[in-house]
């Protein structure tokens, strides 16, 4: 099985500047690398930090490159308008000729990130707004026209043109558990970005696997950071291996672990 390799960045301090970051995703595709991944925040603990916006720095990414696969890591739905999300993600996926994915999960409250907005804290809340968010917009992407009645959102009649490049962005769901509901969720899309132990990452594409009937063309999203070893996590079923740097790592840092090359 074929990993491919990423670079997965968190968008703040210096890392904060759109501009810097496309030049070393121009850096990561001129050394190998197949993918240029960001966190998805709009607030940390420490409130001097500068923080981008990962969607319009992925549009610089997205017009500086041409071959590799681009998105946010991870998306809340929960706190996002799914009519909006799914105009962003089409318009992003347009601009980079099909190379989007999207990652969604719950988000976290690190720095009171939902509550000092006033926004959905309750994990079981955010989950059923997730799960309602995620199928209004495939539907949206469709390209037909939509009527959605739901607890947390709704859609009177409306058709979004233009469709997505390869008719539905893939989306790789984020789980912490092996949990049969959040399996149920990974496996009805097309990938899932664990955090678990490699012995865990068995049993959820194990329960991934016996409800999709196989594993196929399904993408397993692990990170590790720089000197760490793919090699047995791709062994357990991994076909992506993102290299995380630690937030708060400098442009030049970053610029030396890419000019490394991929693990």
């Amino acid at each position: 099985m074929t990993l491919r390799r990423g670079i997965y960045l968190a968008p703040f301090g210096e890392l904060a500047d759109a501009g810097a970051l496309a030049e070393l995703a121009v850096l990561a595709e001129g050394r190998g690398f197949d993918g240029f991944f960001l966190w998805d925040h709009i607030l940390r603990p420490l409130e001097d930090l500068a923080v981008a916006d990962p969607w319009v720095a992925l549009a610089a990414v997205a017009v500086r490159t041409e071959r590799l696969t681009i998105g946010p890591l991870i998306t809340p739905v929960s706190r996002r308008r799914p009519q909006k999300l799914a105009r962003e993600a089409v318009t992003l996926d347009g601009l980079s000729s099909g190379r989007l994915v999207l990652g969604v999960g719950l988000g976290v409250n690190t720095g009171g990130e939902l509550t000092r907005f006033g926004e959905e804290d309750d994990d079981r809340i955010r989950a059923e707004r997730l799960d309602e968010g995620l199928g209004l917009i495939t539907q949206l992407w469709s390209g037909e026209t939509v009527t959605h009645l739901g607890r947390h959102f709704r859609a009177d009649g409306v058709r979004f043109l233009p469709r997505p490049q390869r008719g539905r962005i893939p989306i790789w769901v984020a789980a912490r558990s092996p949990a049969p509901k959040l399996m149920s969720r990974a496996a009805r899309y097309e990938g899932i970005c664990p955090e678990t132990t490699i012995e865990g990452l068995g049993e959820m594409l194990r329960l991934i696997g016996a409800e999709r009937g196989g594993l196929d063309g399904y993408d397993v999203v692990v990170r590790g950071e720089p000197g760490d070893d793919p090699a047995p996590w791709q062994a357990a079923g991994a076909t992506w291996w993102l290299l995380q740097v630690a937030p708060g790592a400098g442009v030049g840092k970053v610029r030396a672990i890419i000019e490394e090359g991929p693990p």
